[in-house]
C-alpha cells in the first residue's frame, strides 16, 4: 500500500462526504450522514478482514460518496424507477471515487480496480466486490435495520423474514459465519426475528 496516495484519497473521500447536509446522531454526538457511515463500514471492515487489499479498503470507504446529490425522487416512485435510480447511484460513486482518487494521484489501474468494486461488479464472483458487499450487509445488520424498522411499522414479521432472508443470501459463507459467532452486535430488539429469518 502506498500509504502517502491512500491517506490523501481516504481524506478527500471523507472530505466529500462532511458536505452531507443530512445529520445523524451517534453516541451522542451529531456526524454528516454518510461520513458517519463510511466510517462504520471502514470499522467493520478491519474487523471482518483487517487484511484486506487497499482496493476494497477504498471502495468501501467511497461506497455511498455524495449519495444525497442523487436522490430517490429523482425517479419515478415504483420498481423501474428504483432500479434506475441504484444503477445511476453505482454509477455516480464509482465515478466519483475515481476522480478524488485520480486528484490524489493513483495509477489508472487502481482507479478502475476500485471503480469495478463501487460499482458492485462481479458480485459472488470478484472476491473484492464480494468482500465490500459482506461488509455493508454486515453494517446494515448492527447498525442500520433497527432505524429501517422504525420507518416501516406496517411491515408484517413474513415481510421482515423477507428483507432480512435477502440481505443474508447476498454474504458469503464467511460473512455468515463472522456473524453467528457473534462478531456483530445484533440489535437486542430484533434478535430473535433476525435469527428466525436466516435458519428457516
Amino acid at each position: 500500500m502506498t500509504q502517502k496516495l491512500y491517506q490523501a484519497a481516504i481524506a478527500a473521500f471523507d472530505r466529500a462526504n462532511a458536505e452531507d447536509p443530512n445529520k445523524e446522531m451517534a453516541d451522542g454526538q451529531e456526524y454528516p450522514k454518510e461520513l458517519l457511515y463510511a466510517h462504520r463500514l471502514s470499522e467493520m471492515l478491519q474487523r471482518y478482514a483487517p487484511g484486506a487489499h487497499e482496493a476494497v479498503k477504498l471502495a468501501v470507504r467511497a461506497q455511498h460518496i455524495q449519495r444525497w446529490k442523487i436522490p430517490r425522487s429523482n425517479y419515478p416512485m415504483d420498481r423501474n424507477g428504483y432500479l434506475q435510480w441504484r444503477t445511476g447511484l453505482y454509477r455516480f460513486h464509482a465515478e466519483t471515487a475515481g476522480r478524488l482518487m485520480q486528484e490524489s494521484g493513483y495509477d489508472d489501474d487502481m482507479v478502475a480496480r476500485v471503480k469495478a468494486i463501487v460499482s458492485k461488479k462481479g458480485l459472488k464472483v470478484n472476491s473484492e466486490t464480494q468482500m465490500m458487499e459482506d461488509v455493508v450487509d454486515l453494517v446494515f445488520l448492527e447498525d442500520y435495520i433497527v432505524g429501517f424498522a422504525a420507518q416501516h411499522p406496517e411491515y408484517t414479521e413474513e415481510k421482515w423474514i423477507q428483507i432480512i432472508r435477502k440481505t443474508w443470501q447476498k454474504m458469503s459463507s464467511g460473512a455468515h459465519e463472522f456473524a453467528l459467532a457473534g462478531k456483530i452486535k445484533l440489535p437486542e430488539a430484533l434478535q430473535p426475528l433476525i435469527l428466525k429469518a436466516i435458519q428457516k
